[in-house]
């Protein structure tokens, strides 16, 4: 049996002190609003001089102009605004090759760029300009576009940028998908994300970054860099260190086991071991005493601890998600948040399974959104979306409005949340699933579940 492994045992010098002084090197800890974020890498100290952090491109643009270390290697909608705000719009990141709403859009004036970047300044997203696949299984039959830009040829799709850490754990890259794992001899479905990682690193650097082409060198610095970090929340604003009496914080991370199907819910997992619902066992100190404490710090430590056993065992009705009750059969299944988020520790699905949980069903679009209507080519059916999901890199039916989950560690500083920044805030998130699957949780539960995602 054959097991893959990703823990960085021979971690050193990865926390860096917070007086360090060390050219090119971050001090420990990055603010966010819910406390301080932090990363470690097998490599030693975060260096910012590596091609990660160089401008590869044309445009002035690195890897780090969208995965920023201080906001988990994504970015944050507050903190793009802050760059225009400080710039007035000519931060790299503004480029109208992805980061305006049109690639055509004027950006002759700070006001012109403030309306053209907008959908980057308020909720993180990039345009990721698309055709509908040769011989898809599907047409698009009409396109009512806020910017007057998409077509068949050309669809826009606006998404978050995915965090550049913890990518050990995935077993495909992107939001559709399309890097998929590839297959290792061995009893398990092993995995080895450095070809999909390379592809993407090459991808990016000819896209975002607009380079007339690329070095193998700096793509194998880049893929390695990324493979070597862990990132998480290492203090809370109230509860404080989260890697003292807990197992919070990155190091914690670097020592998990994983592999393809680990712990999945609906038998996929070769190794034969039953599906755990408790997935997350991080804060289990935290469990209040027979008489609590009534200071600040403990009460929050305790919602934390509760927050982390209701996404445990919190049973509700799953229905409805496509890619998950059709595809298994099951038109109604009992479950618990940790039966899509079942990677112990981490959070993610341990075999990437693209799910339609509605997040861009015509009910919920808003008006800065696309919206595409989409039509069967066999039935006639049609379908209205503001993204296509992975059937844009499929074609298939199917596969529409189909996503993958993302790695739950470091969500405080990534706001804001799901592919399209729909929910603002952690509240907000919760609150959709709420609704989605009538959970019918209090006021209270919703509390302590924004406490437990917080100190991710």
């Amino acid at each position: 049996m054959r097991i893959v492994a990703i823990g960085l045992l021979a971690l050193t010098g990865c926390l860096v002190d917070a007086g360090s002084t060390e050219q090119g090197v971050k001090p420990r800890g990055d603010k966010n609003p819910n406390g301080f974020g932090d990363s470690v890498s097998s490599q030693g100290n975060i260096d910012t001089s590596g091609p990660f952090f160089r401008s590869l491109g044309t445009n002035g643009r690195s890897c780090a102009s969208c995965h920023v270390q201080a906001e988990g290697w994504a970015i944050s909608a507050a903190g793009v605004q802050a760059r225009f705000d400080a710039t007035g719009g000519t931060d790299p990141i503004f480029r109208t090759v992805d980061g305006s709403n049109r690639p055509d859009a004027d950006i002759s004036s700070v006001g012109a760029r403030s309306a053209a970047f907008s959908m980057l300044r308020t909720r993180g997203l990039i345009r990721v300009g698309m055709p509908i696949p040769a011989g898809a299984e599907f047409t698009l039959a009409a396109v009512d576009d806020p910017y007057g830009y998409a077509n068949a040829n050309d669809v826009s799709l606006f998404r978050r940028p995915l965090p550049s850490t913890n990518l050990r754990f995935l077993s495909t890259l992107m939001w559709d998908a399309r890097e998929s794992q590839i297959d290792l001899p061995g009893d398990l479905h092993s995995f080895n994300l450095g070809g999909g990682l390379t592809h993407q690193s090459i991808d990016a650097t000819l896209g975002h970054a607009q380079a007339t082409g690329t070095n193998s060198g700096d793509m194998a610095a880049i893929v390695a860099f990324e493979l070597s970090l862990s990132t998480a929340q290492v203090t809370d604003n109230t509860a404080g260190a989260l890697d003292d009496e807990c197992k919070g914080g990155p190091l914690q991370i670097t020592t998990l086991q994983f592999f393809l199907g680990m712990n999945d819910p609906l038998g996929e997992n070769r190794t034969g071991v039953a599906f755990d619902p408790v997935v997350f066992t991080l804060f289990d100190a935290f469990a209040p005493p027979d008489k609590p404490k009534k200071d600040p710090k403990r009460e929050h430590q305790y919602a934390i601890f509760r927050g982390q056993q209701l996404f445990n065992t919190r049973t509700f009705t799953i229905t409805g998600v496509k890619g998950l009750n059709d595809a298994f059969g099951i038109p109604a299944l009992t479950g618990t948040c940790t039966t899509c988020h079942d990677t112990p520790n981490v959070g993610n699905h341990s075999i990437s399974i693209g799910l339609d949980l509605g997040l861009t069903d015509e009910s919920r679009r808003t008006s800065d959104m696309p919206l595409y209507t989409l039509r069967n080519n066999a039935t006639g059916e049609l379908i209205k979306t503001t993204d296509p999901g992975r059937a844009m890199i499929t074609g298939k039916w199917a596969d529409i409005a189909k996503f993958k989950g993302a790695i739950l560690r470091g969500l405080s500083a990534r706001a804001p949340y799901f592919h399209n920044g729909s929910a603002a805030t952690l509240a907000d998130a919760v609150e959709f699933y709420n609704q989605r699957f009538a959970m019918g949780l209090s006021s209270q539960d919703k509390s302590d579940l924004v406490a437990f995602l917080s100190a991710l």
